[in-house]
């Protein structure tokens, strides 16, 4: 048999290992796994571990997080739950929760829930399978039997945007009374009296805490205060604020503003106004909630509360990280200021009797 009958030698390069690291830059194996390592490169004399990562990224040396999970008992990892990825409030929460668990020598698994509690509950179980060393959550539900059951086995977490009533667990959540307050400020100070509301689900702390604000910010500022203003979304979307728009408009509602509890929900409004001839903001001004990416580039640019979303994200890892490091820490929760961001889907009402002339 011919060398030809072999086909061309494999000239791949073998994957380079600890020992080579350690063995080109002069220390123990021991020494270079400590100092590749984030989590105790502080046990290292810090020219030594300058030596050997700078020896590592030379010679193209990929640590192995599957035997480093197996030698440590330790995976390095955490699991990031979402509702939805479609919507665009999520991803730059994601982004600054990267930005503190990659420093600190951790990634994040993320799984998306589509809303669903049984698909929750099998990601979650998914996530813990692979040792997942905390949870980040932003599913929370206002009673969540689930999270409270992993509450009580002991696993570390923090809701993010979410909180759960009688669960003290950590939660990162952005001031939503202050923005619904500032949001409602600014329609009466342009004039409007008949501000209606379309909140998100009763069921989410976010849905109803946001309500609470609508219906106290109207009542402290002598507005109308009337239950047939105020609706329901059943869920975080645009067309869910389109059907919510739709049964003010076809219950004859008299209204010239709107506060809404998300932007998706402003964006079913605009939808609705599109097919029913309404001006925004001429007829019925919108304030949107989240401040959501390319807002702006509407037409007319929607007004709305803005959140530090980054800021959101990145101090949920630290807190995580924190609760990881001390199981013991008393949990706390982190309100985060908002601001309202005036754009031009608010005006001033269209009629000085205070109505609009809106049809169904």
């Amino acid at each position: 048999m011919t060398p030809q009958d072999h086909g061309p030698p494999n000239t791949a390069p073998r994957p380079q290992r600890l020992r080579d690291v350690a063995r080109a830059a002069g220390v123990h194996p021991a020494t270079a796994s400590r100092a590749l390592n984030p989590a105790t490169r502080t046990q290292v004399n810090a020219d030594t571990a300058r030596r050997v990562l700078q020896v590592a990224k030379e010679l193209g040396y990929r640590p192995n997080p599957v035997a480093l999970a197996l030698k440590t008992a330790r995976s390095h990892t955490v699991g990031l739950v979402i509702p939805d990825l479609t919507n665009p409030y999520f991803p730059p929460i994601v982004r600054g929760i990267e930005s503190e668990l990659e420093p600190a020598g951790y990634h994040a698994w993320i799984v998306d829930t589509h809303n669903d509690p049984e698909r929750e509950h099998s990601r979650v179980e998914s996530l813990r399978e692979r040792q997942v060393e905390g949870l980040i959550v932003a599913t929370a539900r206002r009673e969540h039997p689930y999270l409270s059951a992993l509450h009580a086995q002991g696993v570390p977490m923090v809701l993010v945007n979410r909180r759960v009533e009688d669960l003290a667990v950590p939660c990162v959540i952005p001031d939503d009374a202050s923005g619904v307050v500032q949001a409602v400020r600014h329609l009466a100070e342009l004039g409007h009296t008949r501000i209606a509301h379309i909140g998100g689900p009763a069921t989410t702390s976010t849905g109803a805490m946001r309500t609470r604000a609508f219906r106290h910010a109207v009542r402290d500022l002598s507005l109308a205060d009337d239950p047939a203003l105020v609706t329901e979304a059943a869920e975080w979307s645009e067309e869910a604020g389109a059907r919510a728009m739709r049964q003010l408009l076809d219950a004859r509602a008299r209204f010239t503003a709107v506060v809404t509890g998300n932007d998706l929900l402003a964006l079913g409004c605009y939808d609705v106004f599109a097919e029913r001839g309404i001006d925004c903001p001429g007829q019925v001004s919108v304030v949107g909630f989240n401040d959501m990416p390319f807002l702006a580039r509407l037409r007319p640019a929607l007004t709305t509360v803005r959140v530090p979303h980054h800021a959101v994200g990145a101090e949920a890892a630290r807190m995580l990280l924190d609760g990881m490091a001390t199981p013991a820490r008393t949990a706390r929760s982190l309100l985060l200021p908002v601001t309202l961001v005036v754009r031009e889907s608010t005006a001033p009402p269209g009629r000085a009797d205070g109505t609009a002339p809106l049809t169904a």
